[in-house]
C-alpha cells in the first residue's frame, strides 16, 4: 500500500493529463561528475542540490566561486517529475537512478528521500505555504530578511492554484465543520481555512528549487550531478576548544557514477573575501549521515564502524522527527477533478486538514504496496507489483454497488473483479475518489538516526517513534473527528455516497496493510478506536527533520559545533516542521544570506 502512502498520502493522487516536455534551462555550469577534475578548488562547497542547496548555491555565486554537488541527476526532461499525470510514478520508481529513494524507518513506516537536483521539490505534492511568524521568531531569523527571502523564492516557483468543484466543496465543508475563518488565497500560515500556493504552474508544470539556479552567476557556479560525497575532509589547527585545536573542514571527497574518486578543496578566499566553507544541505537524512561518515558524531557509534573520530558530537542524529499522517479515501458518485493539495484547514489545536482528488487515483495505487510492505528486502519491481485495489474495493462494495448507475464501465469491471478477489488493472478514469488527510504541528515525538554501513548511498537506520508522546495521538484523533465533520457536511454531500458513513470509510482503510506497525487485533473492525486507527493506518508525509538541531549540533549561525568552516543548512536543523509544508521555508533558509553577507542591502533581492 506504499502507493497510498506515496502517491496519495504524500502528494496523493493521480492528476491532470497535461502534456509536459520540460526542457532544461541553459545551465552551462551543470555537468556530469565524470568530467570533473580529480582535484579542484572553490570558495564554497555545497553538498546537496535540494530545496536548500540550490538557492544557497545561487546566492553564494553572486560573490564567490561555488561548487554544488548533487548525488542524483537532472530533473529536466523527466516526465515523472515535470508532469502531474506521472507524479505517482516518481515515488514508485525503484531503479538505481530514481529521483526518489525509498526506505523503511525502524518503526515500520515507508518513507522516501530525494535523489535529484531540486531535492524534495521534485517529488512532492507541490503545496507551498510559509512558516508562521512565531516559528520565524523562535528560529532566531530576522523577520524582514525572511520575508524578502520568501519573495525571492516565490517569484520563481510559487503559483495560485485553480480551485475547482471538489476542492471548493472541501473548502466549504471545512468552514461548515468549524475550521474558520476563511482566509482566501494566501501564502501565510493563518488559523482557519485557506487556499495555499503550489509549485505547479497553470500549465501543470512543476517548478522546483533547481529553477532557482537561473538566478546564479554562471561564471562562478559549477554543478556536478551524480556526485556522491563520501566524507568531509579535515585538518587540525583551528581555534582552541577546551585546550585542543579544533578540526577545520578543508574540502570533500566524492565519487562519480563510474566510481572514480575526486577531491574538492576550499581555496581559502582571496582579495579580502571571507574564507570559504563546506556546507551540508543533504537533508534530514543525508546531513547527519554524512557528518557521521566524516567522523563527526557519537564517538562510540563511529568507532564501532571503524570511523576515525574527528569530533565527538553525541547529538548528531538525535532529535529526529517525522509528521505522521492519517486519512480516509472517499469514493464519489460524481466525477472529481484531478487536484493536488490546494485547500487546507488549520485548526486551533494545531491540526492540518488537507485533501486531493483524482480520476485515476486507484490506478496510481496499484503499484503493489502490500507485497512491498510485507517483503522489505524486495528489490525488483515484479516482486511488489500486486493490486492494492482489490482489498480496498472489496471493503467498499456496499458503498458503491447500490449506486452503479452512471459509473464508467471500467469502474463496474473493477468492482466486480474486486468482489471476486481478482486483481484488476484499473484504467485511467476507472474510479472517482478523493483522499482527505490530517497531520499536525510538530510532532512532539522524537527519534534518532544511526549509520547502517560506511556506504553513503545506503539508507541509515532511522527511528521516528511515531505517537510516542500522548500529545501527538490526541491531535491525530482530533484531526480525524474534524475529517468526520467534513465528510458528513452538507457542503460535501455531492461527493459522498449516501450510505458512506465515516465508520465504513475507516473500516475500509483499516483493512489495508499500510505499514509494518504491529496490529493489536488482526484485521480492524468497525469498533476500532480512533487511537488504534491512528497507529495502524499511519503513513509518512515525508516531512522528516532533525538530526542536526540548532543548539545541539549547530549554533545559531548553523556552524557545526566543535569544528570550523563547516555548516549545515537544511531541514535537519529544524526542531519542528514549519507550517503545513516545509518546502517554502527550506528554500527560504537557503536564501538567508546573513550567514555570508551580514551587511546585505534590502534592495539586493529585487533581481
Amino acid at each position: 500500500m506504499w502507493r497510498l502512502v506515496a502517491a496519495v498520502v504524500v502528494g496523493f493522487l493521480s492528476f491532470h493529463g497535461f502534456c509536459i516536455s520540460d526542457r532544461a534551462p541553459n545551465y552551462t555550469f551543470m555537468k556530469n561528475a565524470t568530467v570533473a577534475p580529480q582535484v579542484s578548488y572553490y570558495d564554497y562547497i555545497v553538498v546537496g542540490g535540494g530545496a536548500a542547496g540550490c538557492p544557497l548555491a545561487a546566492t553564494l555565486s553572486e560573490s564567490f566561486r561555488v561548487l554544488l554537488l548533487e548525488r542524483g541527476g537532472s530533473p529536466y526532461g523527466n516526465p515523472n517529475i515535470a508532469s502531474l499525470v506521472h507524479y505517482p510514478d516518481t515515488l514508485s520508481d525503484l531503479s538505481p537512478d530514481s529521483p526518489s529513494q525509498l526506505f523503511f524507518s525502524e518503526d515500520g513506516v515507508i518513507n522516501a528521500r530525494a535523489r535529484v537536483l531540486g531535492g524534495g521539490t521534485c517529488i512532492n505534492a507541490g503545496f507551498y505555504s510559509r512558516a508562521p511568524p512565531g516559528y520565524v521568531r523562535d528560529a532566531g531569523w530576522d523577520g524582514a530578511l525572511a520575508n524578502r527571502s520568501y519573495r525571492w523564492v516565490e517569484r520563481a516557483v510559487a503559483h495560485e492554484p485553480p480551485v475547482r468543484q471538489w476542492q471548493s466543496a472541501l473548502r466549504d465543508a471545512l468552514l461548515e465543520a468549524g475550521v474558520g475563518p476563511y482566509n482566501g488565497f494566501t501564502l501565510d500560515h493563518v488559523v482557519g481555512t485557506k487556499v495555499g500556493g503550489t509549485i505547479f504552474d497553470r500549465d501543470g508544470r512543476r517548478r522546483t528549487a533547481a529553477d532557482l539556479l537561473e538566478r546564479a552567476d554562471p561564471a562562478r557556479l559549477t554543478v556536478l550531478l551524480w556526485a556522491t560525497v563520501h566524507r568531509v575532509l579535515f585538518r587540525h589547527g583551528g581555534g582552541s576548544s577546551g585546550g585542543k585545536r579544533r578540526p577545520v573542514a578543508r574540502g570533500v571527497e566524492f565519487r562519480d557514477k563510474a566510481g572514480a574518486l575526486h577531491r574538492a578543496y576550499l581555496a581559502g578566499g582571496s582579495g579580502g573575501k571571507k574564507r570559504g566553507e563546506v556546507i551540508l544541505s543533504a537533508g534530514a537524512i543525508g546531513s547527519p549521515q554524512l557528518l557521521m561518515l566524516s567522523g563527526v558524531g557519537p564517538a562510540e557509534q563511529l568507532r564501532a564502524l571503524g570511523i576515525k573520530v574527528v569530533s565527538d558530537q553525541p547529538m548528531v542524529g538525535r532529535g529526529m522527527a517525522d509528521n505522521p499522517m492519517n486519512g480516509v479515501l472517499v469514493p464519489s458518485p460524481r466525477p472529481v477533478e484531478a487536484s493536488l493539495i490546494q485547500v487546507v484547514g488549520i485548526t486551533p489545536f494545531g491540526g492540518y486538514i488537507e485533501a486531493g482528488s483524482g480520476i485515476n487515483l486507484l490506478a496510481s495505487l496499484t503499484g503493489g504496496a502490500v507485497p512491498l510492505v510485507k517483503k522489505r528486502e524486495a528489490t525488483a519491481r515484479d516482486q511488489y507489483l500486486a493490486a492494492f485495489s482489490s482489498p480496498l474495493l472489496s471493503a467498499l462494495p456496499p458503498l458503491i454497488l447500490s449506486s452503479q448507475d452512471g459509473q464508467p464501465p471500467a469502474t463496474k469491471a473493477a468492482v466486480a473483479s474486486a468482489a471476486d478477489g481478482r486483481k484488476s488493472p484499473l484504467e485511467e478514469g476507472a474510479f472517482r475518489s478523493g483522499f482527505i488527510v490530517e497531520k499536525f504541528m510538530g510532532p512532539a515525538s522524537r527519534g534518532h538516526l544511526e549509520l547502517a554501513s560506511l556506504d553513503p548511498d545506503e539508507n541509515p537506520r532511522v527511528t521516528f517513534n511515531y505517537f510516542r508522546e500522548p500529545e501527538d495521538l490526541r491531535r491525530c484523533v482530533a484531526g480525524l473527528r474534524t475529517i468526520k465533520r467534513v465528510v458528513q457536511s452538507r457542503s460535501f454531500a455531492a461527493f459522498r455516497y449516501p450510505n458512506a458513513t465515516m465508520a465504513s470509510l475507516l473500516k475500509a482503510m483499516a483493512s489495508l496493510t499500510l505499514n509494518l506497525v504491529p496490529r493489536s487485533s488482526g484485521n480492524a473492525s468497525a469498533s476500532t478506536s480512533l487511537e488504534q486507527y491512528c497507529r495502524e493506518t499511519l503513513v509518512s508525509i515525508y516531512h522528516s527533520h532533525g538530526g542536526c538541531l540548532v543548539g545541539r549540533v549547530v549554533d545559531r549561525d548553523y556552524r557545526v559545533v566543535g569544528v570550523e568552516r563547516l555548516r549545515v543548512v537544511d531541514a535537519s536543523t529544524f526542531n519542528a516542521t514549519p507550517g503545513t509544508n516545509p518546502q517554502a521555508t527550506v528554500m527560504m533558509l537557503g536564501r538567508q544570506d546573513f550567514f555570508f553577507f551580514p551587511s546585505s542591502s534590502p534592495d539586493r533581492d529585487k533581481n
